[in-house]
């Protein structure tokens, strides 16, 4: 089932969200249906804040970027990177920052610039609350790095600068009045 995603301005989007348990209702449902949604508003992740919930719990699918020639060296890497985190804690970020263009699905039409840093070391449980204790780096990091940032409650537009903050906060605002056209299911703060 495709989930309204909410939108810039909802409180939700600014909670610390909770760490969940195996008995969590629904979980195997809740991923599907966030998966679904995700990749129904093309998507490559999506955070439980983003369909209204405050667990620590997102969703990562990189394999479209595979196909995109811009990321021909680590293809194969992408390819099959479809991932589950629950209870994610990063355990430590590493190499060069290096700045890349960022959007969000609970965002739409701004993009701007952020910097992060190229690797990362992450500890979590997969759908089937197996524990891993990983390492990722390129446009993995990145992309978990983002959704992760949404379980804490920060967007990537609290990562610019208080110039680009500024020329943003007009779309922002139109955003959150639900002002904006998508192809995708959004449901806008009261």
């Amino acid at each position: 089932m495709i989930l309204p995603i909410r939108a810039f301005g909802d409180a939700v989007l600014r909670k610390m969200c909770h760490d969940i348990t195996p008995d969590y209702p629904e979980l195997k449902t809740l991923i599907d249906n966030m998966f679904e949604t995700m990749q129904s508003a093309s998507g490559i992740g999506l955070a439980a804040p983003q369909v209204g919930l405050d667990i620590r719990l997102f969703v990562v699918d990189v394999s479209p970027l595979a196909e995109d020639e811009d990321y021909a060296d680590i293809a194969e890497d992408l390819r099959d990177f479809r991932k589950v985190f629950i209870n994610a804690k990063i355990l430590e970020e590493s190499g060069e920052e290096w700045k890349f263009n960022e959007g969000c699905l609970s965002i739409p039409d701004v993009r701007e610039d952020v910097k992060r840093k190229e690797t990362i070391k992450i500890e979590y449980f997969d759908e089937n609350f197996v524990k891993h204790t990983d390492t990722f780096s390129d446009m993995r990091a990145r992309v978990i790095q983002h959704e992760y940032d949404h379980i804490d409650g920060i967007l990537f537009t609290d990562h610019l600068s208080a110039l680009k903050k500024k020329l943003v906060k007009g779309k922002l605002m139109k955003i959150s009045h639900g002002d904006v056209a998508v192809n995708y299911k959004m449901r806008f703060p009261k």
